[in-house]
């Protein structure tokens, strides 16, 4: 069994060694830390992250297992680990360990057992559901890996390395930086509209093909719903269509969701804490994004749905023959670039970061909704700014993260 495991292995290392851009999570792999978890969405590089980490070692030395491959299902990890460990192997990589049923019980028995095995597996977002039922939190340290930035994808477009700047420089020197780079990658706007539709998920370097990329980002989604939610959810299989239903009633919206949860729940004949659940997990697996609005209290009603990243909604509007708002499209990108706990929808303004107010448009957007309202910024839908109160929108693809 292992001999099989190897060849494959070897065969896909061969693949990704002409891949030479290496993301700043392979050094969060690369510690000397035992067990690592990298969670993210479909789609976003964990497995070619994973295979840059084991190109590394040799086959004797380390060993990469898909969890749901017919094999493991069949004999079990800690069998297949055990084998290889006798043999003198001291790392082991388990890619979409969620698939795995007793995956939790199984990586507690090696990591307990095997005192000097290196441990690595990748998983859904949802993945630190499953830790509940396990004393994992202790042993496991969990990084994400989220989907490619505008920087990172200039950097592999350019094959180029390029400085991130913080939330505090981009706001008082927009100007200057957006000067810089535009001088130095004319076509970077180009680039930025490109990114837009196709530019999110790694595999745009695979093909220049519109389709065949929105091919595989569908076949992500589906994924999602059908192999990864069932996985880390005690959900019936005839409850997976209503996932299908939120993410039509996204699109159809055109504009941001506005979320009306009695309504809703009514209209998908399931309750509201079911509604509530749904949506928390398609936004946890990297679907939507709900925007909260800014209060002291806190709520667990999203007053906005966005989708996870502006490559979902050109995707889905076109299959759907639904047309896009440009609008939507520039605030999906803009709440894209930050953190959850970092954004907020406003009643002034649109967005709120932090202690500063954000109103986001085009290039014929003025002050006049926040002109007087101190900490308050334009993001523009614009390639060059000489006011660093205007920002251009793609500048917050270069924000450290």
């Amino acid at each position: 069994m292992l001999d099989i495991l190897k060849l494959r292995q070897k065969r896909l290392i061969s693949l990704i060694k002409e891949i030479d851009y290496t993301r700043k999570e392979f050094e969060f792999l690369n510690t000397k830390e035992r067990l690592i978890a990298l969670i993210g969405a479909r789609g976003v590089g964990k497995t070619t992250l994973l295979l840059q980490y084991l190109s590394q070692y040799s086959t004797d030395e380390a060993l990469y297992i898909v969890a749901d491959d017919i094999a493991i299902i069949n004999f079990g990890i800690i069998y297949i680990v055990e084998e290889f460990y006798a043999l003198g192997g001291r790392i082991v990589v388990i890619d979409e360990v969620h698939m795995f049923k007793e995956w939790a019980g199984h990586i507690k028995n090696i990591y307990d057992f095997m005192p000097d095995l290196t441990i690595r597996v990748s998983g859904s977002s949802m993945l630190n559901i499953l830790l509940q039922s396990y004393d994992l939190s202790r042993r496991m340290v969990i990084g994400e890996l989220k989907h490619l930035n505008f920087k990172e994808y200039m950097e592999i477009t350019n094959d180029t390395k390029l400085q991130s700047y913080s939330f505090d420089e981009i706001l008082t020197n927009a100007s200057d930086i957006s000067f810089e780079l535009t001088q130095r990658y004319p076509l970077l706007y180009k680039q930025f509209k490109d990114y837009l539709k196709m530019g999110v998920y790694p595999y745009f370097t695979e093909s220049d093909d519109k389709s065949n990329y929105q091919n595989k980002l569908f076949n992500s989604i589906e994924k999602i719903i059908y192999e990864d939610i069932p996985s880390t959810n005690k959900i019936k299989f005839e409850n997976l269509s209503i996932f299908k239903k939120l993410i039509y009633k996204v699109c159809e919206s055109k504009k941001p969701y506005q979320v009306k949860i009695d309504t809703l729940a009514k209209e998908l004949k399931i309750s509201e804490p079911t509604l509530y659940t749904y949506l928390d997990i398609l936004n946890k697996t990297g679907v939507f994004r709900a925007i909260y609005k800014y209060s002291s209290k806190q709520t667990k009603k999203p007053s906005k749905i966005f989708f996870a990243n502006t490559n979902i909604s050109y995707a889905l509007s076109e299959d759907l023959g639904i047309t896009t708002e440009i609008g939507t499209i520039r605030e999906t990108y803009f709440t894209s670039c930050f953190l959850p706990k970092e954004i907020y929808y406003s009643d002034i303004g649109d967005f709120r970061v932090k202690d500063f107010i954000f109103e986001v448009g085009g290039k014929n957007k003025s002050f006049s909704q926040i002109k007087d309202i101190p900490n308050s910024y334009l993001a523009l839908d614009i390639d060059i700014t000489s006011n660093n109160k205007k920002i251009p929108l793609w500048l917050f693809g270069f924000l450290q993260r």
